[in-house]
């Protein structure tokens, strides 16, 4: 039951994340700060209302960096992993809604995208570059803030700062994905150019997920432990 209570909250927290990021993106024209604050903003809802539930991932790769490092097993890194893809697809189908009713139309749902869908026609190449690094800070910032019990009640904010941060350089160059079902649900929605370069969106920030989480692992594998007490003479 409490592993089906956490599946329940990263698909709603997943859903809440692209439907106000990714709808913000839309209805302001990709106006950068807006849409950089709507997603950090998601992650600070998301954060004090499931957090202590599920941990509120809402992303794949997040999830990846935390089996990776043990704080998550196997059966819950599938568990929320399709969780997070069916509340990526809620939050897209009701934005798919919402702009059918409106004279915006429905050829924008957020998708990222290289060469001619980037806003400065980014290519490929610089497409994996940018996701690459973009979810390996964004990743790294997580599992740092995450490491000690002490800064919990930091964590929520760090974390929606941080992904405001990799927004305002990413959403001209890729529409800033980060996140593999973020970018799946809309680019299937969409069809075409979305969803054939929808691979690179998906691929890359897991792997820059897995750098991410193995070079925390290499650093900060000493940090916790306690020098040992000085014996009384």
């Amino acid at each position: 039951m409490n592993s089906i209570k956490k599946y329940i909250a990263e698909f709603i927290g997943t859903a809440i994340l692209v439907l106000f990021g990714c709808g913000t993106a839309v209805v302001t024209g990709g106006n950068i700060i807006l849409t950089s604050l709507a997603f950090g903003l998601a992650i600070v809802a998301g954060a004090y209302a499931i957090g202590d539930i599920s941990g509120c991932h809402v992303n794949p790769a997040v999830s990846l960096a935390m089996f990776i490092n043990k704080k998550l097993s196997l059966k819950d890194f599938g568990g929320y992993v399709l969780a997070q893809i069916a509340g990526a697809f809620a939050g897209s189908g009701l934005l798919y809604a919402i702009l059918s009713c409106t004279n915006l139309g429905t050829k924008a749902l957020g998708a990222n995208g290289f060469d001619n869908a980037s806003a400065v026609g980014l290519n490929l190449t610089g497409a994996i570059l940018v996701e690459l690094i973009l979810t390996y800070v964004f990743v790294y910032v997580i599992l740092g803030v995450t490491a000690k019990t002490e800064r919990a009640h930091l964590a929520g904010i760090v974390i929606a700062l941080a992904l405001t941060f990799v927004h305002i350089i990413g959403i001209n160059l890729t529409g800033t994905s980060v996140n593999p079902a973020r970018s799946l649900a809309p680019a299937v929605l969409l069809g075409g150019e979305a969803l054939n370069q929808v691979w690179v969106f998906i691929l890359v920030p897991f792997v820059g997920a897995a750098a991410a989480a193995y070079t925390f692992m290499l650093l900060n594998k000493d940090c916790d432990k306690k020098p040992a007490k000085k014996s009384k003479k």
